[in-house]
């Protein structure tokens, strides 16, 4: 008998952290053998099953190669949601949430705004909106099939029977009229730019991380069509990089838009930028 045959959870964690991460061992490990991490650790003695052992083994393998633990255990944490996700989709990071806050403080609780978020993806940012506005029409575009697929799935998952899914790039999906607010996190590396070669982003979607020599191709496109897309008093924000909060300012400032800032992120580097289509003035 082999070790692998008698194996329990706390050798295989001692196993798997000579090669990967304490926490990305105990999230494979649970996802291996669909328990909880509570229960790994109560249950740190029990054997385990030799075709889950394996199973987990070979996650660590790839996870060791630098597959992001997202796609490996198909889920990643975002607002108060767990979504999946696959490599169709980019994977949300914690500093979008910041999208999401200052988008829900431009969102009244009452009424039924319309809201359009442009290059959905796994739908983090669209069904974050949704969950906390109920009474919101949220429109979430993507002109990827598969990932448009995933933020159905998550959609169905939480009952959000308030998002609609279109498919298209950006402006092109949303059909005709005008929305309250309208949200993106669209790709901004600059195409070339060493990190799309490290870490969890060789894996990700290259066309949902880069977008032209300077990575602001994207936000362009977004900013010059948002004067027709918004109501009076309507707010468009959009990520970008912590380098450019000039750029994206420079860019809602010269489509008319007011009130236009940059806001932080908690590392305190610039995250989102945020404009305001101004109000027709009286008697115009």
């Amino acid at each position: 008998m082999n070790e692998i045959d008698s194996a329990r959870p706390d050798w295989l964690l001692r196993q798997a952290r000579t090669r990967i991460a304490a926490e990305d061992a105990a999230l494979l490990l649970g996802h291996a053998l669909q328990r909880s991490a509570s229960w790994l650790y109560a249950h740190a003695d029990e054997p385990v099953a030799q075709e889950k052992a394996e199973r987990f083994l070979q996650l660590v393998q790839r996870r060791a190669a630098g597959e992001p633990v997202a796609y490996l255990i198909g889920r990643r944490g975002f607002w108060t949601l767990d979504l999946a996700v696959t490599p169709d989709t980019l994977i949300p990071r914690p500093e979008t949430e910041r999208l999401v806050e200052l988008a829900l403080e431009r969102l009244p609780v009452e009424g039924q705004p319309r809201v359009l978020d442009l290059g959905t993806g796994s739908g983090a940012v669209a069904l974050a909106l949704a969950s906390e506005r109920p009474r919101a029409r949220v429109l979430a575009t993507d002109r990827s099939a598969g990932a448009l697929a995933v933020a159905r799935a998550n959609a169905g998952a939480y009952g959000l029977a308030n998002v609609a899914f279109a498919e298209g790039d950006w402006y092109a999906a949303a059909g005709p009229g005008q929305f309250d607010l309208i949200v993106s996190n669209p790709p901004y590396i600059a195409a070339g730019d060493a990190h799309l070669a490290r870490g969890d982003l060789r894996f990700e979607p290259e066309a949902a991380l880069a977008s032209g020599q300077d990575g602001l191709d994207a936000l362009r496109i977004i900013a010059a069509g948002a004067s027709g897309r918004l109501r009076p008093g309507g707010w468009l924000l959009v990520e970008h990089g912590y380098d450019q909060g000039p750029a994206a300012r420079g860019l809602l400032a010269a489509v008319g838009l007011d009130a236009v800032e940059t806001a932080q992120d908690l590392e305190n580097r610039d995250r989102v930028t945020l404009g305001r289509m101004p109000q027709a003035e009286e008697g115009a």
